[in-house]
């Protein structure tokens, strides 16, 4: 079967998953079961993979999924556990004495605390922490799904302590034994220093497009969210929102070029933090009090923007919380510190917390005969921690008996329809991406279709090597498996089209962390964090522009690097600055025409 053919079938599932969840709107618990049976009919009937083999990546799904409703329930227990105890009303005062603006808000807990999680954690952990939090302090689910999704691009490259560069591309580019003598022929007799090579140019890329990541979060909120509908009333606060975006990316370059690829979404994150909080308590650059922006009134809201999990206290509240700042933010303080610690390799806590022993690892080897392993960590699972963080807090609050019970009956009411969907559409990627090894011969689904896309661009492949990247994590939910597929594929075509190849897994690396922003594994599960169900298209609809800003932007300024010798003012670098440019545009034409 030709290239171009095997690519079309490839997409079939994918198609299937843009029609009937983001087209047709339909929620996904009933789109993604349509999605798992297109892509198990092409994996037995075309593929000619095993039914075996085809089951037990259907089991390996469900038991993902069952990891991922076990975060789900840890984060949604510790929010009821802080609603009952009264921190969240004392961290909504908190943050309305900086500001009550939403704006300002969004982009210290979106960009900056949930960038600082995704450098810990990984995994789809800021969406388990920051979007829960956003709507305890009274926005609507979807706006904090949304922002919760659209910062899921610049940090995930470095999220999880560098986990897709030291395990994605890692293991990807490793499958060839010739690439560690091509690094030493760079220069680097150590792989990990290739690694942190390649990190540095991840780093870049990332740094120069997510410069507009944060006016995006506010933009799309004030457009999607707000009382006039509109773009203007987010691009007002251009100025704090590049301010923050420059607090966080500038260390975090600094320390992918000083550190190497484990710490720069963490201390990118938590110094950003540091700086905006210091500088907006000062007022600097902040919108004047008599400017600050609010959603409309609850009930002008949309249905579709709340969830199952609601605040306990409305809008207009005033009374002031009587727990003290720190002590209602310590158990999210507890949640951040045991993140890090557990994920410190000078600590290696990890050897003991994934040791094999079965009473740690829960597994289940060679499911049904075929090659294929389910496990479970839950020492290791950030669910674990919000599950303990919980219990610590009935003593760090005095939270009664009572209280606990009425934050876990909460918890497992919302958490029951918010899986549905997790668990067709976990089995459903797993199905994907093990078609290898069939009795066709066909690469597996995700490779298929990415050669196909590359015998039809040629030399104008870095444009669309981000997109692959993106489709990786779009299907597998991870930039690290994303990378794991990809990487050495990037590579050969880079060889293949004669141009710095290094450059063009970089581009794999930042496409695969796009990719997170529409990911339908992470939508479904941070809708289901906040009890969001059967909006997840709507969604995706909403963060389609941040994606395509992202992954063409970064495409535009690798086909300008990668082509450098051509001058600055080639293709990419013109396509990039014109991407650039009309960012700046609607900044300056927003802001003239509120000054008129």
């Amino acid at each position: 079967m030709s290239t171009g053919i095997l690519a079309l079938l490839s997409l079939l599932p994918i198609i299937s998953v843009a029609i009937f969840l983001v087209l047709l709107r339909w929620p996904a618990s009933r789109a993604m079961p349509i999605a798992y049976v297109v892509a198990g009919i092409l994996a037995y009937f075309v593929w000619q993979i095993p039914a075996s083999q085809v089951m037990a990546a259907s089991v390996n799904g469900l038991i993902v999924a069952g990891t991922l409703i076990y975060i789900i329930f840890g984060a949604i227990l510790l929010l009821n556990t802080l609603q009952q105890s009264g921190a969240i009303l004392a961290i909504r005062q908190g943050f309305s004495d900086i500001t009550p603006d939403r704006r300002i808000q969004v982009i210290i807990i979106a960009w900056l605390f949930g960038s600082f999680i995704e450098g810990s954690a990984g995994f789809g952990t800021p969406a388990a922490v920051a979007v829960p939090l956003m709507v305890g302090l009274g926005f609507p689910a979807m706006a904090a799904v949304v922002a919760g999704m659209i910062i899921q691009s610049t940090p995930v490259s470095f999220g999880a302590m560098g986990t897709p560069i030291l395990v994605g591309v890692n293991t990807g580019l490793s499958a060839d034994p010739a690439m560690a003598a091509y690094a030493a022929q760079l220069g680097y007799g150590e792989w990990e220093q290739f690694l942190a090579f390649i990190a540095t140019k991840v780093a870049l890329l990332h740094a120069i497009t997510g410069t507009f990541i944060p006016l995006l979060v506010v933009g799309v909120m004030t457009r999607f969210f707000g009382k006039n509908r509109s773009f203007a009333e987010g691009f007002k606060v251009w100025k704090f929102a590049l301010f923050a975006a420059f607090s966080m990316t500038v260390p975090y370059l600094i320390v992918a070029n000083t550190l190497g690829p484990e710490f720069p979404s963490m201390f990118g994150g938590l110094i950003g933090l540091a700086i905006v909080v210091s500088a907006a308590s000062k007022g600097f650059l902040m919108p004047k009090a008599e400017e600050a922006w609010d959603f409309d009134t609850r009930e002008n809201w949309d249905e579709d923007w709340t969830g199952a999990l609601q605040p306990k206290f409305d809008i207009g509240q005033t009374e002031r919380a009587s727990m003290g700042i720190v002590r209602a933010w310590s158990p999210y303080l507890v949640v951040a510190g045991l993140l890090v610690l557990t994920r410190l390799r000078a600590l290696n806590l990890e050897a003991i917390l994934r040791d094999s022993n079965p009473f740690i690892t829960w597994s289940w080897p060679r499911i049904f005969g075929s090659d294929i392993t389910a496990s479970f960590q839950p020492l290791w699972s950030p669910g674990t921690i919000f599950i303990i963080v919980s219990l610590i807090t009935i003593f760090l609050h005095g939270i009664k008996r009572e209280q606990y019970q009425v934050a876990l009956s909460s918890s497992l009411k919302t958490l029951v329809p918010a899986s549905m969907a997790l668990i067709f559409t976990v089995p459903m990627v797993q199905v994907f991406i093990n078609t290898s090894g069939g009795a066709a011969g066909y690469e597996q689904m995700p490779i298929a279709l990415a050669e196909g896309v590359a015998n039809l661009t040629g030399s104008a492949w870095p444009f669309f090597s981000t997109f692959i990247g993106g489709l990786g994590a779009f299907v597998a939910g991870s930039n690290t498996v994303s990378n794991m597929m990809f990487s050495l594929f990037q590579f050969g075509v880079g060889e293949r089209i004669l141009v710095d190849p290094t450059w063009i897994v970089a581009l794999q690396a930042v496409g695969g962390a796009a990719g997170n922003i529409i990911c339908v594994h992470n939508v479904v599960a941070a809708s289901a964090v906040v009890g969001l169900v059967g909006k997840e298209g709507a969604v995706i609809r909403k963060t389609l522009l941040p994606f395509f800003y992202y992954a063409g932007t970064a495409g535009a300024l690798g086909y300008g690097i990668v082509n450098s010798a051509d001058g600055i003012f080639n293709l990419g670098f013109i396509l990039a600055g014109i991407s650039g440019a009309t960012m700046i545009y609607f900044i300056f034409r927003h802001n003239r025409r509120d000054a008129s």
